[in-house]
């Protein structure tokens, strides 16, 4: 079984910065790519932004590109979300997924969640 466990989440003034970590343990030995995905109360999860494991591709959410980076460390299993510019709207529980297969941008592509962690971002 795969487990992948969030941290790095809190609470920032708007402008200000956090930097998500996702740690791969237990079999995860083939992984085609990682993602991080956000939800809000009534609200369903939304796509944040994606990485290819093997090449370094990457894609992000109209709403999170130029301020969120993506990146992973292949060696450590371990992905990252840099969050900069941090908006109040980008409050919500932040989710790392790792898809076995073809995974990119929605959240049925991926097989395997974090538990969550809590950005909360204040004005």
């Amino acid at each position: 079984q795969v487990q992948l466990v969030e941290s790095g989440g809190g609470l920032v003034q708007a402008g200000g910065s956090l930097r998500l970590s996702c740690a791969a343990s237990g079999r995860t030995f083939s992984t085609y790519s990682m993602g991080w995905f956000r939800q809000v109360p009534g609200k369903g999860r939304e796509f944040v932004a994606a990485i290819s494991w093997s090449s370094g591709r990457t894609s992000y959410a109209d709403s999170v590109k130029g301020r969120f980076t993506i990146s992973r460390d292949n060696a450590k299993k371990t992905l990252y979300l840099q969050m900069n510019s941090l908006k109040p709207e980008d409050t919500a529980v932040y989710y790392c997924a790792e898809s076995a297969t073809t995974g990119w941008t929605r959240p049925h592509e991926y097989d395997y969640w974090g538990q969550g962690t809590q950005v909360t971002v204040s004005s």
